[in-house]
């Protein structure tokens, strides 16, 4: 893979930021999959989400077997970051960036496993419904937090802010290679 190369394509994406990440330096951790199962109400409808992804351990260590890690972060302006119609309205954008990104590494011969910001909407109704295996995994991210990872202390630790404050909303996607 040429990282040169690599990265003048990046820069001309609309990123907010990207970092080359260590798959060590993740923090994968239990409580992130509680917030999934308690709190979203997508847990165990999507083969993008828990616990069609596995177990957290499974999870990390999938991602740790991994050489390097490619995190890309894009940030929009919502009117209402409460509203969450208009938070989620911005998703298709950073995916359809995520999967620009994808495209670029695939180009350096290189095919990633790729987390995103996806409860996965590419089927009306998701395979595991059924008890089926996903009809498109070569195009389901499945979601960052679906596998356990607090990417909080790796933007910290890179400088970065994750909360900009009133009606900017992050989405984070993580490009393993």
């Amino acid at each position: 893979m040429n990282r040169t190369v690599l990265e003048e394509k990046l820069a001309q994406l609309p990123l907010y930021a990207y970092d080359f990440v260590s798959p060590g330096e993740l923090e994968f951790s239990g409580r992130i999959r509680w917030i999934c199962q308690h709190e979203c109400p997508m847990y165990g409808k999507s083969w993008a989400c828990p616990p069609g992804v596995g177990s957290v351990e499974d999870c990390e260590k999938k991602c740790r077997s991994y050489g390097s890690c490619l995190m890309i972060a894009t940030i929009t302006e919502v009117e209402d970051i409460g509203d969450i119609g208009q938070t989620l309205a911005t998703r298709p954008e950073h995916e359809d960036i995520t999967n620009q990104v994808g495209d670029l590494l695939r180009e350096q011969g290189v095919e990633p496993y790729i987390l995103s910001t996806e409860a996965c909407a590419i089927c009306s109704q998701c395979a595991i419904a059924q008890g089926l295996p996903c009809r498109h995994p070569e195009r389901m991210h499945p979601c960052v937090e679906s596998h356990g990872i607090n990417v909080i202390p790796m933007l910290e630790s890179r400088g970065l802010e994750f909360q900009f404050g009133d009606n900017v909303v992050t989405w984070i996607s993580l490009l393993f290679f």
